[in-house]
């Protein structure tokens, strides 16, 4: 088993060997003058179980042409498995047609991952299940559940917890967070996206009246639903609104709509390497997922159970 890393986020690939007592694989993956990318790996690889620890998250298009050459330096290095480790899968969101003669995004990034040569794909919290059949190979989509629910436990436990989901698509995520932590109450946000990148809050369906929520969501790109819905939560007599998001894209102003918010604290996983933004962030916490890919991936190499980490 040999794990080599991308320039999405090293940091996590490091966290995921020092888990296993390993060392990543030596190898190059630089910038030629115009752009171009090039990749070399300097030890043998040949034969070997080998893990391409790679989100695609901004910037989505290099870090994407990133994975797929990575694959195709170990397909021809000969490497007897390939396994792309992607722990934000980037165009998830872009899994169905919205509209006229739009792509289907998704789709065309799992067709070129697998032309690449990947033998497998190991994942974190898809935006849509879905997505796992658009591969023609293995797909194995993780959830940051536990790792959530023990944090939950840890600095909220004492308190009487609501769930809540911040639109009605959610509300599955929502109930299995909400199962982990002793069939908490559910709640949920009817909001109307009046157009892309904007939500307007409508009501809260369930009580949420002197009790400690939390939103649960898989991606947090403007953060403006959620500040949304903890303005909601807050106006609906709830005693506090805390969010825990697997994927903290956070792109444009959404730091700062966080830190202005009416939420306690947003908690994002490192399935994206942090901004300069969120590093000085007093609202946004940090959690790792390092431990919960680790264990995926050596289980994976062993050919034993993955679904019994989720038991």
């Amino acid at each position: 088993m040999k794990i080599m890393a991308g320039n999405g986020n090293p940091e996590l690939a490091q966290a995921i060997a020092q888990y296993l007592d390993m060392q990543l694989t030596s190898a190059s993956v630089r910038r030629f003058a115009d752009e171009e990318i090039f990749v070399e790996i300097h030890e043998n690889v040949r034969g070997e179980d080998v893990f391409v620890v790679q989100p695609t998250a901004a910037p989505a298009n290099d870090n994407l042409m990133e994975l797929l050459i990575c694959i195709d330096a170990l397909r021809r290095a000969s490497a007897r498995r390939i396994t792309a480790v992607i722990p934000y899968f980037g165009y998830a969101r872009q899994d169905r047609k919205s509209g006229s003669r739009t792509p289907i995004s998704a789709k065309l990034v799992a067709n070129l991952i697998t032309v690449a040569g990947a033998d497998r794909v190991l994942s974190v919290d898809l935006h849509a299940g879905q997505i796992q059949g658009f591969f023609d190979i293995p797909t194995d989509n993780l959830y940051a559940a536990p790792v959530m629910a023990a944090d939950i436990e840890a600095r909220l436990g004492k308190q009487d917890l609501t769930v809540v989901s911040p639109d009605v698509g959610g509300v599955v995520r929502a109930r299995a967070l909400a199962k982990r932590l002793g069939n908490a109450p559910l709640a949920i946000v009817d909001k109307r996206r009046e157009r892309a990148g904007e939500s307007e809050v409508m009501n809260i369906i369930g009580d949420v009246r002197g009790r400690m929520c939390v939103l649960v969501d898989d991606i947090v790109d403007s953060a403006g639903t959620l500040c949304n819905a903890a303005a909601a939560l807050i106006e609906a007599g709830a005693a506090g609104a805390t969010a825990y998001v697997t994927h903290g894209v956070l792109s444009g102003g959404a730091v700062a709509r966080v830190e202005g918010s009416a939420l306690t604290e947003l908690v994002v996983t490192d399935s994206i390497a942090g901004l300069a933004a969120v590093k000085g962030a007093k609202k946004i916490r940090r959690i790792t997922i390092a431990p919960l890919l680790a264990e995926a991936m050596r289980r994976t190499s062993e050919e034993s159970s993955v679904s019994s980490l989720f038991d």
